[in-house]
């Protein structure tokens, strides 16, 4: 009595060793596939990634380290006024006799921490508007989304600049602005994460075995759904950068003799024939934007598969 061959079996004459893989046989793609394709997403292949982390590692060090790399006091009204870049002051001299280089050291431990406070603020805030909204519906739903509607009835940049107008011209009060303005996109997308999930299997599976319904959404929806809302906190630093940039340009941010960029920059436009007043921290802010972009392009490619670019090898 012969026994049936598998189709898993090799064909005769085939060395184990060289057994062909079943997934990719069948069109599939196999585990040099499913090798391949995890290789393609790691963001240390992809060149703007790797130089997105690069960036932010650099700026972070900047705003650790600022007091010992800082050539001057910031604040210190020391030297002769408007002096171009030179071996005594790197970048210049900006309009009362500042060191323009130690001030965008300085600038970073403005910037950064507080882009990324306000971005965390308004994750969490609209992560918990949406996922009540979201997940329980009804009156809950419609409150939530028409705060939401309320906010987006306005451009972002003209509400919070009535919103740190009416509070007064203050770091700590743009940052409320900011994040006014910020949250209901956040709320939105996790509504959407939510409906999407609460019909799923593992989430009727819950709820059937007794889990109440703040559980069911805190251990079994969140970690399903965060990966998309990272990629937009990642992605909304940079504009949270530029935003209070912004403000601190109108005059309605950081107050002198603090130094932020954004009111470096606007020195540097009421002395546009000296060039280096502005354009340093201008660039300054250039480079940390497109390095919180870059690392969030990276994160939503290896986050979210379906959203997944092909990266050249």
């Amino acid at each position: 009595m012969t026994v049936a061959e598998s189709p898993l079996d090799p064909p005769a004459g085939v060395p184990a060793g060289e057994r062909p893989d079943p997934g990719a046989a069948a069109g599939g793609p196999g585990r040099t596939g499913r090798a391949g394709r995890g290789s393609r997403r790691s963001p240390w292949r992809q060149p703007l990634a790797v130089t997105g982390f690069v960036v932010l590692a650099l700026w972070t060090l900047v705003a650790v380290f600022a007091p010992a790399l800082a050539p001057y006091d910031p604040d210190a009204q020391a030297f002769d006024t408007l002096q171009a870049p030179s071996g005594a002051h790197l970048f210049g001299t900006d309009e009362v006799g500042r060191d323009v280089l130690s001030r965008v050291l300085f600038g970073a431990r403005i910037s950064l921490p507080y882009a990324v406070i306000l971005v965390v603020a308004a994750m969490l805030i609209g992560a918990v508007l949406g996922g009540l909204a979201g997940y329980f519906g009804g009156w809950v739903d419609a409150v939530v989304m028409r705060l939401a509607d309320l906010v987006f009835a306005f451009p972002g940049i003209i509400l919070a600049l009535a919103i740190a107008a009416a509070l007064g011209p203050q770091l700590r009060n743009a940052v409320i602005a900011v994040v006014v303005v910020s949250w209901p996109s956040y709320a939105r997308l996790v509504r959407s994460l939510v409906l999407s999930a609460r019909g799923a299997q593992y989430v009727v599976s819950s709820r059937l075995l007794g889990a109440s319904g703040l559980r069911t959404l805190v251990v079994d929806i969140r970690p399903n759904s965060a990966g998309p809302v990272f990629v937009m906190a990642a992605l909304d630093v940079g504009n949270a950068v530029l935003l209070l940039s912004g403000l601190s340009f109108l005059g309605l941010g950081a107050q002198p003799p603090t130094a932020e960029w954004g009111a470096m920059v606007a020195a540097g436009a009421q002395n546009f024939d000296r060039w280096w007043v502005g354009l340093f921290p201008g660039l300054a802010i250039l480079t940390v934007v497109l390095a919180f972009n870059f690392v969030g392009d990276t994160l939503r490619d290896v986050l979210d598969p379906r959203t997944a670019r092909e990266v050249r090898a």
